[in-house]
């Protein structure tokens, strides 16, 4: 069963920088639309962060736009966030959510999945 793996979360401090990788668990799997959520302590709603389209065009939130950066590399099947100048306001859980292409000879579909979260925190 494929997933979204995502890695690179951890403590930072203000002004700091991280970069945030997904990756689909099998390579029968092709990422599709990618972006990238956050949910901060005591949110409920995760908040939409940035978009990466297949062929690589974004878009970012507001809040973000000018700090952090989404790419792709499609050898690699991987979508990346580059987040500079970090702030206490970015600390959350961030998420993955990216439409995962089954392609053979015979069948096609796209499934919607999310990473399980990987914990942002920027601190002193």
């Amino acid at each position: 069963q494929v997933q979204l793996v995502e890695s690179g979360g951890g403590l930072v401090q203000p002004g700091g920088s991280l970069r945030l990788s997904c990756t689909a668990s099998t390579s029968m799997f092709t990422i599709l639309v990618a972006s990238w959520y956050r949910q901060a302590p005591g949110k409920q709603r995760r908040e939409w962060v940035a978009l990466v389209n297949p062929g690589g065009s974004t878009d970012y939130a507001d809040s973000v736009k000018g700090r952090f950066t989404i790419s792709r590399d499609n050898t690699k099947n991987a979508v990346y966030l580059q987040m500079n100048s970090l702030t206490p306001e970015d600390t959350a859980v961030y998420y993955c959510n990216a439409g995962l292409q089954f392609s053979n000879t015979s069948y096609e579909a796209t499934y919607d999945y999310w990473g399980q979260g990987t914990q942002v925190t920027v601190s002193l």
